[in-house]
């Protein structure tokens, strides 16, 4: 049986290869995103991996089920970008990789937050020019601060457990309230309140329609002023240039993203040679306030092995005609 892989990294490659060994699949990678300009390449595949940015559209599950594809596998958490109705339609399965390792992401979360507050990335650049001063690198206390979380699924819950550590308060918002979290002390509020009361506010909600430019104009003035707001979910959670404005403004005080809404031109890419043409990331990225990495959150050694063996067993599963061993991971 054979993958196709998409989107593909010398780390992808490292990783899948070492846990193929366990099952013996034919791979097959390519560096470029799933899109209808490639997958006409895709022969004699049964299954395709795909991840964060391609567009896996009702016009490319079209062409895959011509190449006679049994499963669509994302190696991600996320699936906004695979169109599941057409995915049914063309009665092609589809899985990912629900919780692969939350404490990659709620922990690179905590070090951005961490990072924008007390400048050690710039404290860095100084001391190794010999500026050993402390003018510009003033920030504030964690400790007392009340944390809004918005989505406390297992990233979320990872980490709102990281910042009571810290002795926050901390206020959350989803769709169902976690008892788990309700018993450690965390209080669930409605998303208004969210918004009102919170010091800082970190996202780890999924994109959909509801969640789309869920931080937007009206929701930043609704906001403490100088509050702190992390995202390391996706892109589309934020509306990019109202938070531009909320920054020239100073109600936004600090902002770091991991992932930004038009990231597909852009990340997992070395462009250090090339011109870019989107003004709107290099303005983001002109504020001494905000901190950009470049979906960076689940690359540690410990997520990467865990989504290479959940998704090679999520595929061995679905061409065998078994079940999951997660049915979260299951989609179409």
């Amino acid at each position: 049986m054979k993958i196709t892989f998409f989107s593909t990294k010398p780390y992808d490659k490292e990783f899948f290869k070492k846990e193929n060994e366990k099952f013996g699949f034919e791979l097959e990678f390519y560096e470029t995103h799933l899109g209808p300009h490639i997958a006409n390449v895709i022969d004699n595949t049964d299954a395709v991996c795909v991840f964060v940015n391609d567009k896996v559209s009702a016009e490319v599950i079209k062409e895959l089920a011509t190449k006679k594809i049994k499963v669509i596998a994302l190696r991600c958490a996320g699936f906004n970008n695979v169109d599941l109705e057409a995915a049914k339609a063309y009665g092609i399965k589809v899985c990912r990789v629900p919780a692969y390792s939350p404490e990659a992401v709620a922990e690179h979360a905590v070090a951005m937050l961490l990072t924008l507050n007390r400048k050690t990335h710039k404290a860095y650049n100084r001391v190794r020019e010999q500026n050993f001063s402390l003018n510009g690198l003033l920030g504030y206390d964690i400790h007392g601060k009340t944390v809004g979380i918005i989505g406390t699924g297992n990233i979320g819950r990872t980490f709102a457990k990281i910042m009571m550590g810290f002795g926050c308060k901390i206020i959350a918002f989803d769709v169902i309230a976690n008892r788990d979290l309700e018993a450690m002390g965390v209080t669930f509020l409605p998303l208004i309140d969210i918004f009102n009361q919170s010091d800082i506010i970190s996202l780890h909600c999924p994109l959909t329609e509801q969640t789309h430019h869920i931080i937007n104009k009206e929701s930043l003035a609704m906001m403490k002023k100088g509050v702190t707001i992390i995202n390391t979910s996706r892109g589309g959670l934020i509306d990019t240039k109202a938070a531009i404005d909320a920054l020239k403004l100073k109600q936004l005080g600090y902002l770091g993203i991991d992932v930004y809404e038009q990231e597909d031109k852009l990340f997992f890419r070395d462009l250090s040679n090339n011109i870019i043409e989107d003004d709107t990331i290099q303005r983001l990225m002109s504020f001494p306030n905000v901190l950009v990495t470049a979906h960076q959150a689940f690359f540690t050694e410990d997520a990467l092995q865990q989504i290479s063996a959940v998704t090679l067993d999520n595929v061995s599963n679905l061409l065998n005609n078994k079940n999951l061993t997660n049915k979260a991971a299951m989609l179409a």
